[in-house]
């Protein structure tokens, strides 16, 4: 039997000259093909092994530092390096800043092809640790081991995990000691809900043989104090539930809304599925300059709260209302936008393909006394049409924010058909942003522009854009 010739390569001294696509490192080969490259930072210099050969680059990882670069810090995490959650923690935040802005520049136009009037620099954010409000962590009777783990020649016994998937492996549970991407109680709840379970026998899922009983845990904290814990168990075992139940409340009775589901189907999401209040209420409250905005369990809702507060300050600023407008908020989401925009707008209208957030939306509005907004559910494209437009007003200013995949072609020239005065365009993939930009580029220039990390010690990034009718 023939053996399969290896195909990979070693490349020496490689200078990763810039981050590139998903944060990794790019530097050149020998043989003039790129090279992208894991865990590096840009500076670095290293000897490389690659993994895999395409037309125009290979894939590398580095297998020997020679020079460590000066845009370096000391990661803080003791997970960094085998959990996939805050990949840039190696670089100091003012370079992951510079580099993250260069992406949203570089992708508006190379891939646009528009001139920006005016760029604004990034706003970077004040926390760049413990800033997400929400974080969902999975129970596993398999853990992932450390190579010292699998090398000792100890039994080891304990394989119970509560934490993140290592990355490309479905079935492996990274056991967190330490997040630091959820501030205080998250960390205390997850060890010691982990703990109590592992004490009472209190079975962790097997996601390979679909046993077991304790499936993922939820915490949502926001800016006004509250938390909610969910617990997801795969099957009811009414005992063991109220047993682990009880305990938290008794570990964290500050707690505001404790709620659990039962769900036995093949994948462990939440929105097909009923939630109950088991202490509390059913939800928690999010609130931004006076409004509140009533969160439950399946809510969507901006990650970073505080970076919530500037991103939607941009837009509105970008929006330039008088009071006198007429605003479409497309994928409006619960209508946490249309809100902040309401006071300074005539009316606003939220479009959103998910009926749950629309109805959000709606309560949120009455419970802020906001009267001047509409709120409809329905797919983008088929929803936002000339009759709807007819029937509902000819909007003034847009403001869309759409999902990581950008707009559909058929709601861009949808946009350009309506042509209303300016367009703000919030986006949380610059790539995509600059592909509808270039669609609507006959008709419209980019008057502004300007990049808002959201997620620090990540390649991540929000893009701000304004466009107004070409003259």
């Amino acid at each position: 039997m023939a053996r399969r010739k290896n195909s990979k390569k070693t490349f020496e001294n490689v200078e990763v000259l810039d981050a590139g696509s998903k944060g990794k490192g790019i530097g050149r080969a020998d043989d003039g093909r790129v090279l992208i490259i894991d865990q590096v930072v840009p500076g670095d210099i290293v000897d490389v092994t690659t993994y895999k050969k395409r037309k125009s680059y290979y894939q590398a990882k580095p297998h020997q530092f020679v020079k460590l670069s000066s845009k370096r810090t000391e990661p803080v995490c003791q997970h960094f390096g085998v959990c996939g959650g805050c990949k840039w923690q190696n670089m100091a935040y003012e370079h992951q800043l510079f580099y993250k802005e260069k992406e949203v520049l570089e992708n508006i136009k190379r891939i646009g092809k528009v001139e920006i009037a005016k760029t604004h620099p990034i706003l970077g954010s004040e926390k760049i640790y413990f800033y997400r409000n929400k974080m969902e962590f999975s129970f596993s009777n398999s853990r992932w081991l450390t190579e010292k783990e699998i090398s000792s020649e100890v039994d080891i016994t304990d394989k119970n995990a509560l934490g993140f998937h290592i990355p490309g492996m479905w079935d492996k549970i990274l056991n967190l000691e330490k997040c630091h991407l959820q501030g205080d109680p998250s960390n205390a709840i997850r060890n010691k809900v982990r703990d109590f379970a592992t004490e009472h026998d209190l079975e962790f899922f097997n996601p390979r043989d679909k046993t077991g009983l304790l499936r993922t845990l939820m915490i949502r904290t926001s800016s006004t104090g509250e938390f909610m814990i969910l617990i997801q168990f795969f099957k009811e075992q009414k005992e063991k539930r109220k047993l682990l139940l009880d305990y938290i409340i008794k570990e964290f009775p500050e707690v505001n809304s404790l709620l659990y589901v039962i769900n036995g189907k093949g994948n462990d999401t939440i929105y097909d599925q009923e939630i109950f209040t088991y202490y509390g209420e059913d939800h928690i409250f999010e609130e931004m300059e006076g409004l509140k905005f009533k969160i439950n369990a399946k809510s969507f809702y901006q990650t970073n709260s505080e970076q919530a507060y500037e991103l939607y300050k941009i837009a509105r600023s970008f929006a330039s209302l008088t009071g006198e407008e007429l605003v479409y908020d497309l994928y409006t989401g619960t209508g946490t936008i249309a809100q902040f925009v309401a006071k300074k707008a005539k009316h606003v209208v939220g479009i959103e393909a998910i009926p749950e957030a629309i109805e959000d939306a709606k309560s949120n509005a009455k419970l802020n006394g906001i009267e001047n907004t509409s709120f409809f559910a329905g797919d983008m494209k088929k929803l936002f049409t000339s009759e709807f437009i007819a029937e509902h007003g000819q909007p003034d200013v847009i403001i869309t924010d759409p999902p990581r995949e950008g707009m559909h072609k058929d709601v861009v020239q949808q946009i350009l058909n309506v042509k209303p005065k300016r367009i703000v365009y919030v986006s949380c993939n610059s790539a995509t942003q600059a592909r509808d930009l270039e669609l609507m580029d006959e008709f419209y220039k980019v008057d502004e522009s300007q990049a808002v990390d959201m997620f620090p010690q990540t390649h991540h990034v929000e893009n701000v854009v304004c466009l107004s009718l070409r003259a």
